[in-house]
């Protein structure tokens, strides 16, 4: 009987074994029929899956040793070629394996590649010789590129290859691209970020083959070329020429309105006011100061349309010549100079592939606006340039065009059928729709980026760019092709004075569009992971075609949902130990300075989604009861944690006795036994900024150390600063209760 109880089960196992089985079948064979039926918008994915190696790649906690993308891109290719005849399902599984390692590959070869020189310590005056590569005007000074540095008295080996220095006044104002200077200066490594999780500028730099940055004591002495120095080639005497012509437009057209128009035609942007910027930023117009796909396709698009309707006015040609493609090649000639002369800058190369793949589809009798030249753009950017995935201006700008062809495929036909069924008073509204619609669908598509990079969202950037964009369009960036025709007779000022028209115009609309009242929303920062949940989710829904796709909306709205889950930490400290901050009740921030620290407390500011924070009270409390301070401290109070903040060490002796957690600015040389956790001057030195969480489970901690990680872009003396962690609690001594301090990320 037991037996037949036992032959029972396992009949009834094996049928649930089959039955699983048997689901698991038909759940890949429906796959491979959706599969085979998108399988036009295959191509479509490749960027995606090479962004996702390059995705993984960067968020590793070490270099991978040199030889792992090769040998992990060889054992896809040779997957993918074993399944491609199996399956649908195999074969795009197997390509976007194949692409996922290839982007991990790529991203481990520019690393390598782009590999320099860099400061490992603060060199506080210094000799510095270079050549200017660039010279950018600020509105108070001008900001320095150099190569071919030298230091003299330190290793060639040790120097690092470009430097950046700030010149303040106007000392500088008449250096050209190819000069060579001399100057005392004050030179650091580039900056690590100022808490875990914010933006690192030393790994943006370490791809910019900028190894120190700074400023100069004085002003700058020019100097003769030394002997063996490389002479300028043609992209220094291209940047002579750039800076020269942004100087005769500042000319003729002074003050901010000059400073824009030069943005426009030279890709020079610090000598706009700080007052503009804040303007268009807070009216959603800032995407109208970057030259990109809006300028390029601008540019492209005139020149298209102007060169066609002259070569269709000539009866002769247009019967017997393809004067289209012919409109193409001269418009593709035209935005490749206006790339160059405009600095070449990633976002201005990205738009010129991408409107060069455009009018490459017109040369071969395909289509210009889709998808797929978007892809193969995307593609190629992320190939030659891994690190740019990680950048606000790739992200925003693939996210709006991705978007807006998703949109115009679903929304273009109606409108324009609506438009030829009616005059010229339709053709306008039917313009004026296109504005708003393109404008809507842009805003939507970057806003999760907005939120993530700068935690801001212009809430009534439609309304600007229905005014902004059509000036823009139709006014501002004609004139801007008229003047450049001009500048080599000398004749620019009769265009840019018309030019300058359309620009005030625009900057009227941003100022008063950033005055209304809730014109910007401030929000917390994003999570890197709710952010991966949105764009997964987008590009589901826009790059397939059927109905499964709908399926994208529940991945955006669970990123969003982030947003409202996101924990900021409860303190926060600076990796000098100047400054310190604490969340309040309300969910507001309370600095330990208002004078120190100030670029530091403007990103956690910014990070908290605060407009400003308060300061600590000299002697008393917060009115939320939280913080109490005197003049050698403070005691933080959250969820049962007493959190001592010290400022002066006379404070150690009581709160050593005291406090659960114990924070200190200055060095902390005896042991506090009521501490679980310590955090101190040299752990601060050690292992960077801190963040810290009170949480009624324990005291969750992350330092910036742990967040960079071992990377070629993290100095070789902070990988041993955090090796010299190893073995002890993160950031802080090993104290009684110390496992309850985790270290959790953000």
């Amino acid at each position: 009987m037991a037996h037949g109880k036992g032959g029972e089960t396992a009949r009834r196992l094996t049928g649930v074994a089959r039955a699983g089985l048997s689901g698991w079948r038909a759940a890949g064979a429906g796959l491979g029929r959706r599969l085979a039926e998108e399988r036009l918008a295959w191509p479509l994915w490749l960027p995606v899956f090479l962004g996702t190696g390059i995705g993984v790649y960067f968020a590793l906690p070490v270099e991978p040793p040199g030889w792992l993308g090769a040998v992990f891109l060889a054992m896809a290719l040779g997957l993918a070629l074993l399944l491609r005849r199996r399956w649908p399902a195999a074969l795009f599984l197997g390509a976007a394996g194949v692409a996922l390692v290839a982007g991990f590959a790529a991203a481990q070869l520019r690393t390598a590649l782009v590999d320099a020189p860099r400061l490992e310590k603060p060199l506080r005056a210094t000799a510095l010789i270079g050549r200017v590569q660039s010279a950018q005007p600020e509105t108070d000074g001008v900001r320095l590129l150099l190569d071919q540095v030298r230091l003299p008295g330190r290793p060639e080996r040790e120097t690092p290859a470009r430097v950046r220095v700030r010149v303040a006044g106007g000392e500088a104002a008449q250096l050209r691209a190819g000069s060579w200077v001399r100057m005392r200066a004050r030179l650091s490594p580039p900056p690590e970020p100022v808490a875990p999780g914010a933006f690192d500028f030393a790994r943006r730099l370490y791809f910019q083959g900028i190894g120190a940055v700074g400023f100069a004591f004085g002003g700058p002495q020019l100097l003769a070329p030394p002997t063996g120095a490389d002479g300028p080639g043609w992209r220094l005497r291209l940047e002579g020429w750039r800076q020269a012509t942004a100087a005769r437009i500042r000319a003729s057209l002074p003050g901010t309105t000059g400073a824009v128009a030069a943005a426009l035609m030279t890709g020079e942007r610090r000598a706009i006011p700080a007052e503009a910027i804040v303007w268009m930023r807070d009216s959603g117009l800032a995407h109208l100061l970057a030259i990109s796909g809006l300028h390029m396709g601008l540019v492209a698009g005139i020149l298209f349309f102007v060169l066609r309707a002259a070569f269709a006015a000539w009866e002769s040609v247009a019967l017997r010549r393809p004067i289209k493609k012919w409109a193409a090649t001269g418009a593709l000639a035209g935005a490749l100079g206006y790339m160059l002369f405009a600095g070449a800058t990633v976002p201005t190369q990205r738009a010129f592939l991408m409107v060069g793949l455009m009018l490459g589809a017109i040369l071969l009798d395909r289509r210009a606006i889709s998808a797929r030249p978007v892809a193969w753009a995307a593609a190629i950017i992320l190939l030659v340039a891994p690190e740019s995935l990680l950048g606000a201006s790739f992200q925003m700008s693939f996210a709006a065009v991705v978007a807006l062809v998703a949109g115009y495929t679903l929304f273009w036909p109606a409108l324009a059928a609506w438009r030829r069924r009616g005059g010229a008073a339709r053709a306008i509204a039917a313009y004026l729709a296109a504005v708003g619609l393109t404008s809507l669908i842009a805003a939507l598509a970057t806003a999760p980026y907005a939120i993530f990079h700068f935690n801001r969202l212009a809430v009534f950037g439609l309304a600007a760019n229905l005014i902004a964009v059509p000036a823009m369009a139709l006014w501002v960036m004609p004139w801007a092709l008229v003047a450049f025709l001009l500048l080599p007779l000398g004749g620019e000022a009769l265009a840019l004075a018309p030019m300058g028209a359309g620009i005030d115009l625009i900057l009227r609309v941003a100022e008063t569009v950033a005055g209304w009242k809730g014109a910007v929303s401030l929000l917390p920062a994003m999570s890197t992971g709710g952010l991966v949940l949105v764009t997964l989710g987008g590009l589901w829904l826009c790059l397939w075609q059927r109905r499964w796709r709908l399926a994208g909306i529940v991945g955006v709205a669970a990123g969003l949902a982030g947003i409202a889950l996101h924990q900021p930490p409860d303190i926060l400290v600076s990796g000098d130990g100047r400054l310190m901050g604490v969340r309040l009740a309300d969910g507001g921030l309370a600095l330990s300075s208002r004078t120190r620290g100030r670029f530091a407390a403007g990103i956690w500011e910014r990070r908290a989604g605060l407009d400003a924070a308060t300061a600590w009270p000299r002697d008393g409390e917060t009115g939320d009861g939280r913080l109490a301070c005197d003049r050698l401290g403070c005691l933080y109070r959250r969820n049962g944690h007493v959190a001592a903040l010290v400022r002066d060490p006379r404070a150690f002796p009581e709160d050593c006795r005291h406090a659960a957690l114990v924070v200190a600015a200055v060095p902390l040389r005896r042991s506090c036994p009521s501490a679980r956790l310590t955090v101190d001057r040299f752990d601060l030195w050690r292992a960077g900024g801190h963040a810290l969480w009170l949480a009624p489970d324990g005291v969750r901690l992350r330092t910036v150390r742990q967040a960079r990680g071992a990377r070629p872009w993290v100095t070789r003396r902070d990988v041993r600063q955090r090796r010299g962690t190893r073995g002890r609690e993160p950031g802080g001594r090993e104290g009684p209760g110390a496992a309850a301090a985790g270290g959790a990320g953000q």
